[in-house]
């Protein structure tokens, strides 16, 4: 027995010497752009759907077939999170492309078969995903719009999405609201192609001859300083004199 406890130390002592070596040394890569390893991508994972699942199951769900919650859902969802998760008629975005973890398309996801699960998603959030906590600004009837709006939206095409999201309200949610992040209409293809923000074929270059979406819109480069003027300056004996810059 003796034998078996000074075992189990020594190898808890070499674990927790190689595991603080990897953290100190850097060997873990935290790039978005150097997916997990299989087995950490599952651990991961199942840990958050077990979280998620044990933190929603006792939400009671509502009525989500109300046609005013789900247009006022709609006008939320379209101002805040097509950027990442899409909408019919929306192709990748650079945000949905560049994320890690990537977010889910919900335009064919929807509330995967649970409602209570995406409400608690939609106001909590995710650590480490990119995915906020909206209920630190959002009110529970606002967020159960969405949720309502997000159970139809796999049956919509585009034409049904755009109809349904001008009907609505807009971005609204009983306070903290901001322009920060809107996207609304951000992503429209053709507004899009004349901001001149651009990206050629391979992504490797950004052209940004009036760059709208980074707030610059002065066009070109900015002015030249004029010429330097000539100083004068007047001598103790009242001779004046003038220095070239």
């Amino acid at each position: 027995m003796k034998r078996t406890i000074k075992t189990l130390t020594a190898a808890s002592v070499v674990a927790a010497i190689v595991g603080g070596g990897v953290v100190y040394f850097g060997v873990f890569n935290v790039g978005a752009d150097d997916p997990h390893s299989q087995p950490v991508h599952s651990l991961l994972s199942i840990a958050r759907d077990r979280s998620i699942e044990v933190r929603s199951r006792d939400i009671e769900v509502p009525d989500l077939t109300d046609e005013a919650l789900i247009r006022a859902g709609a006008g939320n969802y379209n101002a805040m999170c097509i950027g990442c998760h899409l909408a019919p008629g929306v192709a990748q975005t650079e945000l949905s492309k560049s994320l890690y973890p990537a977010p889910p398309n919900l335009s064919s996801l929807g509330v995967d078969g649970n409602p209570a699960a995406a409400f608690w998603i939609i106001k909590h959030g995710i650590k480490s995903t990119g995915m906020p906590a909206w209920g630190k600004s959002m009110a529970d009837p606002y967020i159960w719009g969405m949720v309502a709006f997000l159970q139809q939206l796999p049956g919509m095409d585009a034409q049904g999405y755009r109809a349904l999201a001008a009907s609505s309200g807009g971005h609204q949610h009983g306070g903290g609201e901001t322009k920060m992040h809107n996207h609304e209409g951000q992503h429209d293809e053709q507004k899009d192609a004349t901001s001149g923000h651009r990206h050629d074929v391979g992504g490797t270059e950004e052209l940004a001859e009036v760059d709208v979406h980074h707030g610059d819109t002065s066009g070109a480069h900015a002015p030249a300083p004029s010429a330097a003027q000539p100083k004068t300056h007047t001598h103790a004996d009242g001779k004046e004199h003038t220095h070239a810059q």
